[in-house]
């Protein structure tokens, strides 16, 4: 499994793809927390907020990418 930085700036995608991927992690991690949240898991509610953080860090990256004109 690659490093959760690997993941988001692997240069060879483009960045529409590396938005939609990142609200993808933000939606995900969303449903990762309220479910830590609704059966008391704190493990699991904190991958789902780590997830979300990812998600938008992909889609930051995403929009540099775009001005970038890649």
């Amino acid at each position: 499994m690659k490093p959760i930085t690997q993941k988001i700036t692997d240069s060879s995608k483009s960045g529409n793809t590396d938005k939609i991927e990142g609200n993808a992690k933000v939606f995900s991690g969303k449903v990762k927390e309220d479910t830590g949240r609704v059966f008391r898991s704190p493990t699991l509610e904190a991958k789902g907020a780590l997830e979300q953080d990812a998600g938008h860090i992909q889609k930051q990256v995403g929009d540099v990418k775009k001005a970038f004109g890649q």
